[in-house]
């Protein structure tokens, strides 16, 4: 992106690996950016058919709501690819390179498990709603698998970035926290 100095995006280098990793979370960032401008359609869509029609909607608000979930469960991977969240890199900057080193690792392989975690589970919930036949108590009667389906996708992705950005630190192609020694 354009509003990105090159520090601020973990780095691939010629590895194949982390280069289809970053391209995954790039295509992740697109679509969860669509999703976005669609709900917002969407939205503008249900005000006219409720205020200029004076029509009653029957699916706007459910699949605004599903899409805007959706939106951020996948475009996970393409935040944490672009460090876009928010952090305090103070403890780090005042740690030598080798503690920062670690730091990153023992923070990256946390966040692995947790996200590991959410993905088992998340999988599991959507299994349990595609297994059963969910459908939500609306007039819509949307089949709940398909909006659930974000939950392991989206997990799924960020996980994927994750291991990347801990190979990335492990071989030396990125730098802890995108941080330059000092």
């Amino acid at each position: 992106m354009a509003g990105h100095s090159s520090a601020a995006v973990a780095h691939a280098g010629n590895n194949p690996f982390l280069r289809i990793v970053a391209a995954i979370s790039t295509v992740a960032g697109w679509c969860a950016a669509a999703m976005i401008v669609i709900a917002v359609a969407i939205t503008c869509q249900m005000i006219f058919v409720r205020f200029v029609l004076n029509e009653s909607t029957i699916w706007q608000t459910e699949a605004v709501i599903y899409l805007v979930i959706a939106a951020t469960l996948v475009g996970l991977p393409y935040v944490q690819r672009l460090r876009g969240h928010v952090n305090v890199d103070l403890f780090p900057l005042s740690l030598p390179p080798r503690a920062r080193w670690l730091l990153a690792v023992v923070t990256l392989s946390a966040s692995i498990a947790i996200i590991a975690v959410m993905l088992y589970y998340g999988y599991e919930y959507w299994h349990f709603a595609f297994s059963r036949g969910w459908t939500s108590d609306t007039v819509w009667g949307v089949r709940l698998w398909i909006p659930y389906l974000s939950i392991p996708v989206g997990f799924g992705l960020l996980l994927l970035q994750l291991v990347a950005d801990l190979i990335a630190v492990l071989i030396g192609v990125d730098k802890p926290f995108g941080l330059e020694d000092a």
